[in-house]
């Protein structure tokens, strides 16, 4: 396994930060082409929590990419004030809010291309569903790879396919399966991404660490792939936060995630770049479990355990 610090270090030679943007898209789950009110457990911001607003808009889609980028800039910058050596590097321009494939491809590409253009973007991040990856969007992103940095992140969460229906996510493994090869076979050089959720409504370790194993199989013969991890967390607004307030769902423990994580990464291979290991929930929408909000404490027990 490899860090995603040391994997982006060892491309760009230097601290790269990510900086979330809008594309102003939404999702099929959503709009209603196959279902209504999104995956159970996401925030009304699709995701988009961390990104730059403007003006009077719900999610910032009053600004243009550009200038999202920059305030972006500057809350990364305000983080990193006063620690020496930290405030050299690139960013990588993250299309992270609600599913960034999903809409007209001309416009969609125009706004990735806008974003490389913006000063120290070195690369791209495209967050996604497996089903919302036509080949016109692929095309698109495959002759930008060979440019730039491409990174595609690929929304899985479970390979339990009950669980999946029970979310809500409206797609099924076989979309994930299909993604991943047309991705690999269109765009070679795009870094696969590949996101799962530990503690979903009723799921085993069983189930926990055979969506690992799924994820692991789907992504053998590559040279490098990503995976990011995190437990799941409750958000206000959202069908979750019902079912906790009703008593119907209890988050996972932060000794029990622990535990998962530490039978989960012995499956791995080398060819793995560990993404994320932790959450990073917007602390005004935080119902439970309150855990995940101090990161720092939570990445330095993480690095003391594992």
């Amino acid at each position: 396994m490899q860090t995603l610090s040391a994997f982006y270090e060892s491309i760009f030679g230097c601290k790269t930060y990510k900086i979330s943007l809008d594309a102003g898209c939404t999702c099929p789950n959503r709009d209603g082409t196959k279902g209504r009110g999104g995956c159970i457990f996401c925030s009304e911001a699709g995701s988009g929590d961390f990104i730059a607003r403007g003006g009077e808009s719900a999610f910032g889609r009053c600004l243009s990419i550009s200038e999202q980028l920059e305030q972006g800039k500057k809350l990364v910058e305000a983080k990193l004030r006063g620690r020496s050596g930290d405030r050299q590097g690139k960013y990588i321009a993250y299309f992270q809010s609600f599913t960034s494939t999903y809409g007209e491809v001309d416009e969609l590409l125009a706004k990735y291309r806008e974003a490389l253009q913006c000063e120290g973007v070195a690369g791209l991040a495209v967050a996604t569903r497996p089903d919302c990856l036509s080949d016109e969007i692929l095309r698109g992103l495959a002759a930008i790879s060979h440019e730039h940095f491409v990174q595609i992140e690929l929304g899985l969460q479970t390979s339990n396919e009950k669980t999946g229906r029970f979310i809500n996510r409206c797609y099924t493994n076989e979309d994930y399966i299909d993604a991943v090869t047309r991705i690999r076979k269109t765009a070679p050089k795009i870094h696969i991404v590949t996101h799962l959720i530990f503690g979903l409504p009723g799921e085993t370790e069983e189930d926990i660490l055979n969506s690992v194993m799924f994820v692991v199989k789907q992504n053998l013969h590559c040279d490098k792939w990503g995976l990011k991890i995190t437990s799941l967390y409750v958000l206000k607004n959202t069908p979750l936060a019902a079912m906790y307030q009703a008593g119907q769902y209890q988050p996972l423990t932060k000794e029990q995630y622990f535990t998962l994580l530490q039978k989960a990464l012995p499956l791995l291979p080398e060819a793995c770049v560990l993404h994320r290991l932790t959450g990073d929930p917007p602390k005004k929408l935080l119902i439970a479990p309150v855990w995940p909000a101090d990161k720092k404490r939570v990445l330095n027990e993480l690095s003391k355990l594992l």
